[in-house]
């Protein structure tokens, strides 16, 4: 894990766990930071991410910790395939998630791409779409070239 998530994360989690009453553990800060250094990440990525560091840290301990985290406003997740829910750091920009169907790759997309849907949601149904949640599937230009 990098030192730059270590000293990003640090205080603000800490403040956070404070002031719900709970300590900072080395496995929370562990599990935050391989959160962030993997940008997306399933709970079993960020589990072997961590393991790496901390073989002690068991799978439930890092559901139950990416829990709390998503709760303090740390971590958001969401579901890119039928499988586990992946997590990202919270209050990055929003962002479209883009899923290759061929090999996995997981990109971002300004949300402004998809103004024109969005606002004629909201115009005829009053339906405001969580862009943070958005994935839209296909094949990315990578394995496009590769046809």
């Amino acid at each position: 894990m990098s030192n730059y998530a270590h000293t990003v994360t640090a205080p603000s989690l800490a403040d956070k766990l404070r002031e719900r009453g709970l300590r900072l553990t080395p496995q929370r800060q562990l599990i935050l930071e391989a959160v962030y250094e993997l940008g997306h990440a399933t709970p079993e990525q960020v589990h072997h991410a961590v393991r790496e560091r901390a073989a002690g840290v068991n799978i439930t301990t890092v559901y139950r910790t990416l829990e709390l985290l998503e709760e303090l406003g740390l971590v958001s997740h969401t579901h890119l395939s039928h499988g586990s829910p992946t997590y990202h750091r919270a209050g990055e920009d929003q962002h479209v998630h883009l899923v290759c169907r061929r090999c996995g790759s997981i990109g971002e997309a300004d949300p402004s791409v998809l103004l024109p849907v969005t606002r004629q949601l909201q115009a005829e149904r009053g339906f405001r779409v969580d862009v943070g949640h958005v994935s839209l599937f296909g094949v990315c230009g990578d394995c496009k070239e590769l046809s």
